[in-house]
């Protein structure tokens, strides 16, 4: 069932969200060659500290409980990679998810990030991935359901070349970092049928497109975590928190002041008015 939240609860949520913004300009300034992914993952989780907020994904449950507070992932690796010994070198581009709990409320969000110069083909793939992120908040506040926002985001990742993954989707989030519904980045009929939901004032949920340069279909690694591109291709991700207000969309996870240039992602299109 869909957990509609109150205008004060997504004000709570907000601020939840500006510690998550300000986790990733930290991350942000650290990603250059030579860094390790663990150096990074370490500096989010001294940041969280300070904050006095629970870090959403250490602990997270499975065959190994999820060491790091981030989800750090580099090159072919699509989501969940374990932050580690790994340096970064040029060329590289890195996909840092995050999320912490302050006050019984969750914010989660994702940014995919160049390590100094890549290819032509590299900075494609990030800019539609970034771009069908905006598309989708821009969406949100014109279409009245997700599967007409998700149909237009696969069409969106086509027109570019690439393949939006299909294992992995977005998610509801509130007091819980995942709650229904899910929310995938592609529409198939099934979805159409028996998941498709109303983007009305209360919702809130994570958007989070994952794109990759050539196959769609992952792989497993050994570590039990990470997705890797079944073909070796890179792959971005990026993630907003979102609610569904009277006034439109509201990236909670978003730049608090618009048009500075350390919000990877257009302001304009990501904040409330």
């Amino acid at each position: 069932m869909l957990k509609l939240k109150s205008s004060r609860e997504i004000e709570a949520m907000r601020k939840a969200g500006l510690v998550v913004w300000e986790a990733h300009q930290i991350a942000k300034r650290l990603v250059r060659p030579g860094v390790t992914t663990g150096e990074i993952d370490r500096a989010v989780e001294k940041f969280f500290e300070e904050q006095n907020v629970v870090p959403l994904f250490k602990g997270v449950p499975g065959r190994v409980p999820f060491p790091a507070v981030c989800c750090i992932s580099v090159n072919d690796e699509v989501v969940h990679g374990i932050p580690g010994s790994r340096k970064l070198v040029e060329g590289d581009i890195i996909s840092i998810d995050t999320g912490c709990k302050l006050k019984g409320w969750c914010g989660d969000s994702a940014f995919t990030h160049a390590v100094g110069q890549v290819d032509d083909d590299v900075q494609k793939l990030l800019d539609c991935t970034s771009g069908v992120l905006q598309l989708a908040i821009k969406l949100m506040g014109s279409r009245n359901r997700w599967g007409d926002v998700a149909s237009e985001m696969a069409t969106f990742v086509r027109d570019y070349g690439f393949a939006v993954v299909e294992n992995f989707v977005g998610h509801g989030i509130g007091k819980n970092m995942h709650e229904d519904p899910q929310v995938p980045n592609f529409c198939s009929p099934s979805f159409r049928r028996k998941h498709d939901f109303e983007l009305e004032p209360g919702l809130v949920i994570a958007v989070e497109p994952m794109v990759n340069m050539g196959t769609k279909k992952v792989r497993p690694l050994p570590d039990f975590w990470t997705q890797s591109t079944a073909d070796g291709k890179y792959s971005a991700h990026f993630e907003h928190t979102i609610a569904m207000t009277e006034d439109g969309p509201w990236a909670l996870t978003a730049n608090p002041r618009s048009g500075e240039e350390e919000e990877t992602i257009d302001a304009a299109t990501t904040t409330k008015g």
